[in-house]
């Protein structure tokens, strides 16, 4: 659903003999629509930092003992410009979070995104390493701080989360 869109439910309501209808109108929101609004802005925003398609591409998030695995794939092997633009940003990325510099990220899910904070502390006990794959590229976070394990599993489920159908978790 887009941003503000909200099921709506009309019921006519016949008025005495006359044929005259009332109409009520209820506005019904679930749990489901405010997902569908946040992912929906996620991508808005992420349309400003990431260069590639997110309905061409599929991130996925694997949480390791160490840290995790972040894969971000193009959705068709042989797609050579969603690769292309895969592997430039990832590789900027991987330049920005070692520097601790999580500003693409915070710009997408917002300042206050689970993990956060405690990457931008100890960015500089995270190992990021780049690696290009055939369909893609890979983001590798290795740490010997349970604590800093703990914010990048964070950091993954509320990407999984905000990322909707453009996500999957690896495992």
């Amino acid at each position: 659903m887009t941003n503000g869109k909200r099921r709506l439910w009309m019921a006519g309501i016949a008025a005495g003999g006359t044929g005259a209808a009332l109409t009520a109108v209820l506005l019904i929101g679930s749990p489901q629509d405010s997902d569908d609004d946040r992912q929906s802005t996620v991508a808005e925003r992420g349309q400003s930092v990431m260069p590639f398609d997110l309905e061409q591409t599929t991130h996925r998030f694997t949480p390791t003992k160490t840290g995790g695995v972040q894969d971000v794939i193009a959705d068709q092997p042989d797609d050579a410009k969603q690769i292309g633009l895969i592997r430039a940003h990832l590789q900027k990325e991987a330049t920005a979070f070692s520097q601790g510099d999580f500003g693409d990220p915070a710009q997408i899910h917002g300042d206050s995104m689970p993990g956060l904070t405690g990457l931008q502390d100890g960015y500089e006990r995270i190992e990021v390493r780049y690696q290009e794959r055939h369909e893609g590229a890979t983001l590798t976070y290795t740490t010997d701080e349970p604590a800093l394990v703990n914010a990048l599993h964070d950091w993954f489920k509320a990407q999984l989360s905000d990322h909707g159908d453009h996500a999957e978790s690896g495992h």
